[in-house]
């Protein structure tokens, strides 16, 4: 999309009940009109009951920008028509979506009114709601819930995705903490989502309004320049376009050709990846080719384009990216290449069919209007949804570890691998040997001992790449071991090995039952589960499993019961005694608190003073956006909204996200890092130095330099009072002869949060 403004901008609320009234009409045409080639005998009247029916029963709402409620299921009826390609069904329950919730109408009346399969639809979309937009409780739980609807019938995840679009699209209305944790939600499983149910366009826009909210700074930024570059931008395309277009003119290829700029979110990304300004992107730049013409030619005339931009533009042959050959397996199909263009320029070109650029466009929706007669490309969203379904089998495995589980093995993008018998497997980017091993059968998995990668002899843990053979050696001697889990990133090898570990742990832990039996009874105590769940938490283990094994191991002497004291047949235990580690790390830690912080920062409506620790994975300072996140064990820790854990906090731990701002005090200093990039000239260390120390009297705490080969980097922690003063001293610094870059970086990078 070249934009990502919304397609409806909500209007001014003070219209008249009347003039509301014309508006809600003027969008129920609306509506119709686009969804007019798909409507049947009959259909006009089922809708019609639906929308009267969600004007009914949401005629006393309003959402919170004050216009009409029945203006949320109208719009989220036309992404769904217009934007995702569902049809007549879909829109029905995408009207009546969050009835049942939210008004008296039951699922029995929807089941009444408009069949079974309707009403199943809505109670997918009822139980989605009701649990992802609290704070009872961890939110982790709640999406796997969504994905237990998603195998069922994926279009109520479909339509959850069109809801959630609107939503951000209209998240102004919002309180501050309510947008930080919607956006944070979206980017963190919404967005990836409908990136591998193909909708490239809505995952795009998701992205981008996430980062409106996240980092509003940068954002305004890159759009700021983006509008600047527009003009230049559109130029430059056409002079690229040019000869290609005469080329295929010629050629009597029928075809569309058109640029589009790179989202800013994908931009933003690129600067912090490549460590570059927005005006060193190289390829900033994208051009989409489609081809109109028969399917059994399609590939022919894609590679034919191809043919005919390489005859004239120079390819990166690292960016060539072939998916005519293997489509992806949410079903996208392309060309992808990355060319020279004039003025030294790097630009993106797109190249597929028609039919190609619907199910692009339309994803899973487009998706199964081409299916039939597809063969083993046609049924890849089947197999996924099969793995997803075997996934959430396994009962044991908790709601987060799921979540990660199915971030990194459901969500990424894939490698494309083969069996010695040349059968094409699909695995997630980054997976190894033993992630194949186990995608075989897992009884391969538990017996890996290291496999052949195009015939050459590779551990276990070696990663695999698109197009690699793997021939899987075995033994029957092997059997998974804890550091396995480090392996694999596979959700189908990490649930295998889990179920191997805790199989392997409950045959040892039968011997620590038997001693922890005799112990008791020694003492007089009964061996129940009462005592047993004093003694887990005594020992601050996780289960009882945990308790049993470890006195099985001996890594717990249970010489330590003497201080238990036993009331008729129950252990009660003694009283926490802390340690002196203990003790010297809680001095540390008020040591190493800002003076004064309780007049730093500002929690919650009724502006209280608390104190706070600043996070290590981020080290906020004033000025920056941040929340408060309530950690167990280290009380309140403040941690900046684009902290590389911000997003899994607030999505698994909503409920423990606390709103927060900063209050004005220049007497404190926070600590921060600058990295530094420059030409190694002579005296360029000192001309940093006495910029930072002599002109700003800014504190330097720590500097590194490393050159080589004519180019210095450099680390420096300092202390600043705020990001006012962090943003002049960086501005300073790029105004010296001989730096090239300097960015913001985190003092001490830890990803450990404690939950």
């Amino acid at each position: 999309m070249d934009t990502t403004e919304p397609q409806f901008v909500p209007l001014k609320y003070n219209l008249t009940e009347e003039q509301e009234n014309k508006e809600i009409v003027r969008q129920y045409r609306a509506l119709l009109k686009v969804l007019k080639p798909k409507v049947k005998a009959g259909d006009k009247t089922l809708l019609r009951r639906a929308f009267e029916m969600s004007v009914e029963a949401h005629k006393t709402m309003r959402r919170k920008s004050g216009e009409p409620y029945i203006f949320h299921p109208l719009a989220v009826s036309r992404i769904c028509v217009e934007e995702i390609g569902l049809g007549v069904r879909s829109t029905i329950c995408a009207l009546l979506h969050d009835t049942v919730e939210d008004t008296d109408i039951s699922l029995e009346d929807v089941e009444r009114e408009f069949g079974g399969e309707i009403a199943r639809i809505i109670d997918g979309l009822t139980k989605i709601s009701n649990v992802v937009d609290t704070n009872a409780s961890q939110q982790a739980d709640n999406f796997k819930k969504i994905l237990l609807t998603l195998t069922d019938d994926p279009r109520v995840i479909l339509i959850k995705l069109a809801d959630r679009l609107h939503n951000m699209r209209t998240l102004d209305s919002m309180k501050r903490e309510k947008q930080l944790k919607i956006s944070s939600e979206t980017i963190y499983v919404y967005a990836p989502l409908a990136h591998r149910m193909g909708l490239y366009a809505i995952k795009t826009e998701m992205e981008d309004l996430s980062m409106k909210y996240l980092e509003p700074d940068m954002y305004r930024e890159i759009a700021r320049k983006l509008s600047e570059t527009r003009r230049e931008r559109t130029r430059y395309i056409n002079e690229f376009i040019r000869p290609i277009r005469d080329k295929m003119d010629r050629a009597e290829i029928t075809y569309e050709i058109f640029g589009r700029p790179k989202s800013i979110h994908s931009i933003w990304n690129k600067m912090k990846k490549k460590q570059v300004e927005f005006e060193e992107v190289y390829d900033l730049f994208a051009i989409r080719i489609i081809v109109d013409g028969p399917q059994e030619r399609e590939k022919e005339d894609c590679w034919k384009i191809y043919s005919f931009i390489t005859d004239m533009y120079t390819p990166s042959p690292e960016r060539l990216r072939d998916w005519l050959s293997n489509p992806k397996s949410n079903g996208y199909e392309a060309l992808h290449t990355t060319v020279m263009g004039p003025q030294g320029r790097w630009v993106e070109v797109q190249i597929r069919s028609k039919r190609m650029n619907e199910i692009a466009e339309k994803g899973l929706a487009a998706h199964w209007k081409y299916k039939e007669g597809a063969g083993q490309e046609g049924d890849r969203f089947d197999q996924w949804f099969g793995q997803i379904r075997e996934a959430l089998g396994n009962q044991e495995l908790s709601s987060i570890d799921f979540l990660q589980d199915f971030k990194t093995s459901f969500l990424a993008e894939e490698i494309y691998v083969f069996t010695p018998k040349g059968d094409v497997k699909m695995l997630p980017v980054g997976s190894t040997s033993l992630d194949f091993a186990f995608a075989i059968h897992s009884a391969v998995g538990s017996k890996c001992i290291g496999a052949k990668v195009n015939h050459k002899l590779v551990p276990i843990g070696h990663k695999l790449r698109s197009g690699d053979q793997i021939e899987i050696i075995t033994s029957n001697k092997q059997k998974p071991n804890d550091d396995w889990l480090n392996l694999v990133v596979t959700a189908k090898a990490k649930s295998k090995i889990k179920d191997a570990l805790k199989e392997e742990k409950r045959k040892v832990a039968e011997e620590g039952k038997y001693i922890l039996q005799r112990k008791l009874e020694a003492m007089g105590a009964a061996n129940n589960s009462h005592n047993i769940e004093e003694l887990t938490t005594f020992y601050k283990l996780q289960s009882h499993l945990d308790l049993l094994y470890r006195i099985a191991v001996k890594t717990i002497d249970l010489r330590e019961l003497k201080e238990f004291k036993v009331l008729g047949d129950k252990l009660e235990p003694p009283k926490p005694v802390r340690t002196e580690q203990e003790l010297k790390q809680d001095n540390e830690g008020s040591k190493n608190l800002p003076r004064k912080d309780t007049e730093l920062i500002i929690f919650g409506e009724s502006s209280d003073k608390i104190m706070y620790n600043l996070a290590n994975c981020c080290k906020p300072i004033p000025g920056d956006a941040v929340f408060g996140f309530v950690s167990t064990g280290k009380g309140l820790v403040i941690h900046r909204t684009n902290c590389p854990n911000a997003a899994s906090l607030m999505t698994n731990f909503g409920h423990r996200v606390v709103k927060t701002k900063w209050a004005k005090n220049k007497e404190i200093s926070f600590l921060t890092g600058l990295r530094i990039t420059g030409i190694d000239d002579v005296g360029v260390i000192h001309k940093i130095t006495n910029l930072i120390s002599g002109e700003l009297k800014i504190n330097i705490n720590a500097i590194t330099v490393e050159a080589e080969d004519g180019v210095f980097h450099g680390n420096i922690r300092l202390f600043v009072h705020d990001k006012d003063e962090l943003e002049h001293l960086v501005g300073s610094l790029k105004q010296l002869s001989g730096i090239h870059a300097v960015e913001r970086y985190d003092a001490e990078p830890s990803r450990n949060e404690s939950f």
